[in-house]
């Protein structure tokens, strides 16, 4: 099979051919044929982190739109998503291949073909992943379009306070760049409290933030929504830290939507010069050399408290070190059951798993410590810092390899 180069094209030509709802089916149904496969299916991560959403699935007696859920804990599937490199075996008289849709690390989902025996297992893999890796495109561009994408993460309906909360996330969870791997992950409690986190790279400069306001339900989505768009207003007007934090806290005074901890980030690429603004909220921690540390930091008034207390916010400046892991979280990961799940010791348990891995492994952890009912949510991102003398990602396709978690061993 010789990759032709107009490949490509036809397969985004494809895509752009048919509807949005309808891109990936298309684009499945190219592949099935130029594989001359039996079956091409894309399997779409869903919100936790935990499931698969087999959403479009191209036959050789057509295309079946039934959407089927499938638990990721345990299944090859899994194994892919981790590693975050092809599986390949021999199906009866056919070959079975999955590979990641991944793009800078954010792992969108899966693409999975069964193909007839004998063809060259390198090859097979090496074209099978670069459609992959096109069909990420595919799917974020299509997204901005249509629900369909966003009803496939999910696997239920979420209340109006969470489809707020959700629609506060950054698009994507997890972000590679060559001087930082960062993921984030929010359990949300039976009531919603309302926690956000966020990110944002420009060409020098990361910017993080992690917020949480009082209350439960719409009355906190309300707050969160406020807190986190003045936050952006400003970062995206080039405002300094100290200033974003002000505005956050004016927003939240102005519009009586109560009060709310905070921490915003600031890392400069070039330099790795990290600073930090701490709005009364819990201290982030730090990883080095397997040695797990809150770092300490001078803690002003929540956001919202401008008219009882208008002090400037202080920025100060926060060691980070190359090789370090830095995690900010809620006190949901903290307080109430979070105490049961002793983050310090998972943090060391998963010093060698990507971000993605090890956020959704602590808020798993603390949601299973409530027996599934939280009380408040548990958010957590997790910052690897390569440091500022990297200038290149490892990459031939969405992720870098060299990143990526180990596969997980059997019976665990």
């Amino acid at each position: 099979m010789t990759r032709r180069p107009s490949d490509l094209p036809r397969l985004l030509t494809a895509a752009e051919t048919a509807a949005p709802v309808e891109a990936v089916a298309v684009v499945a149904e190219d592949l099935r044929r130029r594989f001359a496969a039996t079956k091409v299916s894309f399997l779409i991560v869903d919100l936790t982190g935990r499931a698969l959403a087999r959403l479009s699935t191209a036959t050789a007696t057509g295309s079946d739109g039934e959407t089927e859920r499938i638990p990721l804990f345990g299944s090859v599937y899994e194994q892919v998503i981790r590693t975050q490199r092809p599986h390949h075996e021999p199906a009866g008289q056919e070959q079975r291949v999955i590979v990641p849709v991944t793009n800078r690390g954010d792992a969108i989902g899966l693409l999975e073909l069964l193909l007839p025996a004998g063809r060259s297992e390198e090859e097979v893999v090496l074209a099978v992943g670069e459609a992959a890796h096109a069909l990420a495109y595919v799917v974020i561009a299509n997204g901005r379009f249509t629900d369909f994408y966003t009803w496939g993460k999910r696997s239920r309906p979420p209340t109006l306070a969470a489809e707020i909360q959700y629609q506060l996330l950054p698009q994507a969870l997890s972000c590679e760049a060559a001087q930082f791997t960062l993921s984030g992950s929010l359990e949300p409690s039976e009531d919603l409290s309302g926690d956000t986190f966020d990110y944002a790279l420009d060409r020098d400069t990361l910017h993080l933030s992690v917020t949480d306001p009082m209350g439960h339900d719409l009355d906190a989505a309300l707050a969160a929504t406020v807190l986190v768009g003045a936050l952006r207003r400003a970062r995206r007007a080039g405002a300094s830290l100290a200033e974003q934090a002000r505005q956050g806290d004016q927003a939240l005074t102005s519009h009586g939507q109560g009060h709310a901890t905070g921490q915003l980030l600031r890392i400069n690429l070039h330099t790795g010069r990290t600073e930090l603004v701490n709005a009364g909220h819990p201290w982030p921690l730090r990883m080095r050399g397997g040695l797990v540390e809150t770092v300490p930091c001078q803690v002003d008034q929540p956001f919202g408290l401008a008219v009882v207390s208008p002090r400037p916010y202080r920025v100060q400046t926060l060691d980070l070190r190359p090789g370090d892991r830095l995690l900010m979280l809620t006190d949901g990961m903290l307080e109430r059951h979070g105490e049961k799940a002793d983050v310090a010791a998972l943090l060391r348990q998963t010093r060698s798993l990507h971000p993605r891995e090890t956020t959704l492994m602590l808020t798993s952890a603390v949601r299973d410590a409530a027996g599934g009912r939280l009380e408040d949510d548990a958010t957590v991102v997790c910052l690897d810092w390569h440091g500022p003398q990297e200038d290149h990602r490892h990459v031939s396709s969405g992720a870098d390899t060299h990143q990526a978690s180990a596969a997980r061993p059997p019976n665990r």
